[in-house]
C-alpha cells in the first residue's frame, strides 16, 4: 500500500520510533530547564507545583495560583539542587507568576503560539503529586479557548491539549517537537479525560516582562461595578449590535473616571471607543495599559434615551 504521493508507507514500528525519539529529546532537552517549587507560609507548607526557566540569571515562570500568599519558595532542579526565589510579581487575572532565584539556570526557548495547529505535538514537563521530571505527550486539541480565571476575569488565547496533566503539573512548560515552550500549563477539568489546558506564551511572555518591570500588571479602571445582562432585540436593531448582551452599571465609584464621566448606576454601555461593549468580559479585554489617561468615547443608553460621554480610565489599584 502507498501514501496519495507515492511515498512508501511507513510502519506502525517505524512511525513509533519517530514519535518516541521526538518526545525522549525534547524531555532531555528541557528536563534542564523544568524546576519543581514548594511554598510555605510562616512555616506551613502550602504545596507546590512546576516552573520553567526564563533567563539564564534565574527568573522562572510559574503559576500565580502556585505562588500565591507564600512568604517562603524552594525552587529544586532535576540535578536536586536548591534554591530559595524571591517574589518578583504574579497577575491572578492571567494566572502567571515570575519568581527569581540566585543560581545559574538553563532557560527553555520560548516560541510563538500564534503558529500552533491543532493536531500537532504537544509536550507536557512538570512535577506532578512531587513525581520529579514527569513528561506526558499528547497534541494540541483546540486553539483560542477561554478559561475562567480565580479572580473572575477571562484568560483568552489558551491552548486545549490532551497531554495529562495533574495536581504539580501547574506552571510546567507545554512544549512543542522542537523543544520550545508554546504554553504554561495550568488547568484540568476533574472528572474529565483528556480536558488540560495551558497558556498561550504569547500571552505569558508579555505578562512576564510588565512584571519583572513594575512587579505587577498594569490595567486600565472606569471606576465601576457592572453586570452582563441581555439587551433587547429593538436595542441591538437600533445600535447595530452584534451580540445580545451589553453591560449594565451597578455602582459608581465616588470620584472615579465613570463619576466624572456623569455614569450612574442603571446605564447601559453599548460601545467604548470603536468597541462593542458586549459583556464585561469584552470591557475587561479594551481595558488594557494603553488606555491609562487617554480620553475615550462611551455610548450609553440611559432610561430608553441615547448618550454619549467621553471618558478618561485611570489605572487599576
Amino acid at each position: 500500500m502507498h501514501v496519495p504521493d507515492g511515498g512508501p508507507r511507513p510502519s506502525d514500528e517505524e512511525a513509533l520510533d519517530a514519535y518516541s525519539r521526538v518526545v525522549t529529546r525534547v524531555a532531555e532537552v528541557a528536563s534542564r530547564g523544568v524546576v519543581g517549587i514548594r511554598t510555605a507560609r510562616g512555616g506551613r507548607a502550602l504545596g507546590g507545583g512546576s516552573g520553567f526557566v526564563l533567563t539564564p540569571d534565574g527568573l522562572v515562570l510559574t503559576n500565580s495560583h502556585v505562588v500565591s500568599g507564600a512568604n517562603a519558595i524552594e525552587v529544586t532542579t532535576l540535578d536536586g539542587e536548591r534554591y530559595d526565589a524571591d517574589l518578583i510579581g504574579e497577575d491572578p487575572h492571567t494566572d502567571t507568576g515570575l519568581i527569581r532565584v540566585t543560581g545559574a539556570l538553563a532557560p527553555l526557548t520560548l516560541c510563538s503560539s500564534a503558529r500552533l495547529r491543532v493536531g500537532q505535538l504537544a509536550i507536557a514537563i512538570g512535577n506532578p503529586l512531587g513525581f520529579d521530571s514527569t513528561v506526558t505527550a499528547g497534541v494540541v486539541s483546540a486553539l483560542g479557548r477561554s478559561l475562567r480565571a480565580a479572580s473572575g476575569r477571562l484568560i483568552d488565547d489558551v491552548v486545549q491539549t490532551d497531554a495529562a496533566l495533574n495536581p504539580g503539573n501547574s506552571g510546567g512548560p507545554l512544549m512543542d517537537s522542537a523543544g520550545e515552550v508554546i504554553g504554561m500549563n495550568t488547568a484540568i477539568i476533574q472528572g474529565a479525560q483528556g480536558l488540560c489546558f495551558a497558556i498561550a506564551i504569547d500571552t505569558v511572555h508579555p505578562v512576564a516582562i510588565q512584571l519583572l518591570r513594575h512587579g505587577r500588571i498594569r490595567r486600565a479602571s472606569l471606576g465601576i461595578a457592572a453586570q452582563t445582562v441581555p439587551v433587547s432585540q429593538s436595542i441591538r436593531h437600533h445600535y447595530g449590535l452584534a451580540g445580545r448582551t451589553a453591560v449594565s452599571v451597578r455602582e459608581v465609584e465616588v470620584g472615579g473616571p465613570a463619576a466624572r464621566a456623569g455614569l450612574e448606576p442603571a446605564d447601559l454601555l453599548i460601545r467604548i471607543g470603536t468597541t462593542e461593549v458586549s459583556g464585561v468580559d469584552a470591557l475587561h479585554r479594551w481595558l488594557s495599559e494603553e488606555r491609562i489617561g487617554e480620553p475615550a468615547p462611551l455610548e450609553l443608553v440611559r432610561r430608553g434615551r441615547d448618550r454619549r460621554v467621553t471618558i478618561v480610565p485611570r489605572e487599576a489599584g
